[in-house]
């Protein structure tokens, strides 16, 4: 079995060893008997001390609209932990320390329990404004929290300092916001509140308690830092909604991509308040789905790989522009069809801290998008890069399966890009798109010896390679790289040198 398999049965096969452990916890863990009665929720939802009309409300299960006057009433069941509201357009995201307080926790030892949210409007308009999306910090040692504090957090900030006081902005913390490692929680939040900006996070697969005997229980450490796992909030025009689609199969390091119907009905209910048409950005840490497993020629996606049930998240969300926002896999791809864009991100991590890339080629970095009314523009910003960072050439010889060739990398590349190479100065063409290894991922990780440490560490096929063919009297090659935006990105190499 190559070592790709064997990561690829983590999730399966590879719990066989840790499984009668995690069972004999679980069975530790004696039920109690849960008050199943209700608790009335009530409050007022004001700004400025006027009360705000229909900002929606609710405890995980139902939702309401505040009235006229800014009061809500909501009847919750008692196994419930929080009444949050979905922060609308117009007003500031209150945070500590970049911890977005959008919720509160609920007492349940009364028959009622009051909670007030006091909104802040923004001094400036929010239809346009700018977020960006951290995938996999996954930090597991010091050394790791050391460098996300370091290296990554700095990086963030100077992305943020070039939008300060021009337009709003926040972050989504796209899950495995640790590497199982709940001591290190304090060293994420650090590393994001340097940035100075409201951040909402995301559960992953490495963010929940392994010991735990249920999905539900698995994230009880997370919501003791973050709040709830699935909830919404509004900017400007956009609609954004945050899942929880990692289910955790009560045995460690077992899990699946899938949405239970608890979350498929909440949706349904907060979706009733945006109208058909809109622009809804979806942030969930497992993809709804990649092309991995076609590259990898395997029959199916890996259990743990995608969101099993995604068609079921599509019916809900087809009346929309749907723009998902996912990490877990450390490579980078965008898909897009019909209603549909994909954003898989490459990983702040890189490949788990082991390098500057991740196993596609993709730099370690993050994404940016910018949102003008309900349109949405980004790009990849690779860390200790400038933002012009978009695409890698490959000399003649480097790539082991194309040695004739030179090889480029264009990391965020989708349908929408327009490629062009020359050959010193004259226009050759489109270059040819195939599917293989980054020489330099290949390079770092392939083999069992690397990298050290963390050897298990593979490359991965990625489709968003191209090769040339250049004449042996060709000195210099240029490749222009056109974002869907128009933006164009130019890299040369003197094959000379």
């Amino acid at each position: 079995m190559i070592r790709r398999d064997f990561l690829k049965n983590m999730t399966i096969m590879g719990v066989a060893v840790a499984a009668p452990v995690a069972i004999a916890e679980a069975a530790e863990n004696r039920a109690t008997v849960t008050d199943l009665s209700t608790t009335l929720l009530k409050g007022r939802i004001s700004s400025a001390g006027k009360g705000v009309a229909g900002v929606a409300v609710t405890d995980g299960i139902n939702v309401v609209l505040s009235s006229a006057n800014g009061n809500y009433e909501l009847l919750s069941n008692k196994t419930t932990q929080f009444v949050y509201v979905s922060l609308p357009s117009g007003y500031e995201f209150p945070h500590e320390n970049s911890i977005t307080r959008f919720f509160r926790t609920i007492d349940h030892s009364k028959s009622s329990f009051v909670s007030d949210f006091e909104l802040k409007k923004l001094s400036l308009s929010d239809d346009k404004h700018t977020f960006i999306v951290w995938g996999d910090p996954q930090i597991q040692t010091k050394r790791d929290a050391e460098l996300l504090v370091s290296q990554s957090a700095p990086d963030l900030k100077e992305v943020v300092d070039s939008y300060r006081d021009k337009v709003p902005v926040h972050g989504i913390g796209c899950g495995d916001l640790v590497w199982d490692k709940f001591n290190l929680f304090p060293d994420y939040k650090k590393a994001i509140a340097l940035s100075g900006v409201p951040f909402f996070n995301v559960i992953g697969n490495h963010d929940m308690d392994l010991e735990a005997r249920t999905d539900e229980g698995s994230t009880r450490t997370f919501r003791e830092h973050f709040g709830p796992t699935y909830y919404s909030f509004n900017r400007g025009k956009i609609h954004y909604v945050v899942l929880d689609d990692v289910f955790f199969m009560g045995v460690a390091k077992r899990y699946m991509g899938y949405i239970g119907e608890n979350q498929l009905q909440w949706l349904e209910q907060d979706l009733k308040q945006v109208p058909a048409g809109a622009t809804v950005v979806v942030s969930l840490h497992i993809p709804t789905n990649t092309g991995q497993h076609a590259r990898n020629k395997d029959t199916t996606p890996e259990l743990g790989g995608v969101v099993v049930n995604r068609q079921r998240l599509y019916d809900v969300l087809k009346p929309y522009q749907v723009h998902f926002m996912s990490a877990h896999t450390h490579f980078n791809e965008v898909w897009i069809e019909d209603n549909m864009t994909e954003h898989n991100h490459g990983t702040v991590c890189g490949a788990w801290w082991t390098g500057p890339i991740c196993g596609d080629g993709t730099p370690s970095g993050y994404g940016v998008y910018e949102v003008e009314g309900d349109k949405i523009s980004w790009y990849y910003k690779a860390t200790g890069h400038p933002k012009t960072h978009q695409l890698r050439i490959y000399p003649v010889g480097k790539h082991k399966d194309y040695p004739q060739e030179a090889c480029i990398n264009v990391w965020n590349y989708d349908k929408n890009w327009h490629l062009e190479w020359f050959a010193d100065g004259r226009p050759m063409g489109k270059p040819e798109q195939r599917t293989a290894y980054d020489p330099w991922a290949h390079e770092m990780f392939m083999g069992a010896e690397k990298p050290n440490p963390r050897g298990w560490v593979e490359p991965n096929l990625t489709d968003h390679l191209f090769f040339v063919k250049p004449d042996a009297s060709v000195k210099v090659i240029k490749v222009n790289a056109t974002d869907p935006f128009g933006n164009v990105y130019t890299e040369s190499l003197n094959l000379n040198a």
